[in-house]
């Protein structure tokens, strides 16, 4: 499901016109993206947590050259599912 697919069932589940859909939709996800950017988490009971986690400095290998490189510290997003969610992926 891409986003104009979900902003179409978000209309049709609420009710609602695709413009505001799509306006409830970048709205939710800006708010998620600006929480994850000043170190929150962001707890949706249900469905599931999203944190950000911290990655240590470490070497790899360049895959073309064999060669170690160094891969810098960086900060990643996380998604933990919840028990509701994770319920309902398993349901057969």
């Amino acid at each position: 499901m891409n986003k104009t697919e979900l902003v179409n069932a978000i209309a049709a589940e609420a009710k609602l016109t695709k413009k505001d859909a799509k306006a409830a939709l970048d709205a939710t996800l800006g708010a998620v993206a600006k929480a994850l950017a000043k170190g929150d988490k962001v707890a949706l009971i249900g469905f599931g947590t999203f944190s950000v986690v911290k990655k240590a400095a470490r070497t790899g290998l360049n895959p073309q050259t064999k060669k170690p490189i160094k891969i810098a510290a960086k900060k990643v997003a996380k998604f933990k599912a919840g028990a509701e969610l994770a319920k309902k992926v398993n349901k057969k």
